[in-house]
């Protein structure tokens, strides 16, 4: 059974019919990246994925849990699925191992000892563990979105989203927090990110998903979908991408 699926989801904003009819099956343990152009509906799909954006219609499984226009229990929901964003809004007055200790405290009643522990544990995984002290403005951009995935990771997700993590990131930073992406993959997180970063997504990614204007328009290993796209519209944003690096 799919750990998590999306049925028939449809998504507006007023007349704007941003996420038509769209189905995907992620299984425990996949890595999945979503790609294609600006305003297809990519980001969008992500964000209606922990409920932070409400759906139009259809239906949004996680490990059980129900998601449709009329019901949605958002806090179990978020527990089950953590984001990491673009932009990585650690909080500038909480040092680094508070921001991770936060959500555990506040959500799940952590004690403080248990939290800090947790945190540490989590830093550690991102390969900050010296940085528990240190304030966000202390660090690297790369650091700081590092930082904000210890953080989701901190609540134990079953799911964890990524929406453009490295978009904001200098070029030289966006190794550092892949590498840190990849190792995840490497120990079975279920993973689904939204990217324009192509060769990762074709070295680590276990499933590509092309959107374009609001549906989903193919699916497949990254491997065989780059090397012979289906669709003239993936391969001219194949060909574009290309072209652009």
């Amino acid at each position: 059974m799919p750990l998590l699926r999306v049925s028939a989801l449809h998504k507006y904003y007023g007349d704007n019919h941003v996420l038509k009819g769209v189905d995907l099956s992620i299984e425990e343990g996949e890595v999945v990246a979503i790609i294609g152009r600006s305003g297809s509906g990519k980001s969008t799909l992500l964000r209606t994925l922990n409920g932070l954006e409400s759906i139009s219609d259809g239906v949004i499984e996680v490990d059980g849990e129900y998601l449709d226009a009329a019901r949605a229990d958002l806090r179990s929901l978020r527990q089950k699925v953590g984001m990491v964003f673009q932009q990585f809004n650690l909080f500038p007055h909480l040092s680094v191992g508070e921001n991770v200790m936060l959500a555990p405290q506040v959500v799940k009643k952590t004690s403080k000892g248990e939290a800090r522990q947790l945190a540490e544990q989590m830093l550690a995984r991102v390969g900050l563990g010296e940085k528990f002290n240190a304030y966000p403005d202390q660090l690297s951009g790369g650091q700081q979105q590092r930082v904000a995935i210890a953080r989701a990771l901190a609540m134990s997700p079953k799911v964890l989203l990524c929406d453009e993590i490295t978009s904001a990131l200098d070029p030289e930073l966006v190794t550092e927090v892949l590498g840190v992406v990849r190792q995840l993959a490497k120990e079975g997180m279920t993973l689904i990110m939204v990217t324009h970063e192509m060769r990762f997504a074709r070295e680590v990614g276990d499933k590509l998903v092309f959107m374009h204007q609001g549906k989903v328009h193919e699916v497949g290993n990254p491997r065989e979908v780059f090397a012979a796209p289906q669709t003239a519209e993936l391969a001219n944003f194949i060909g574009a991408v290309a072209q652009a690096s």
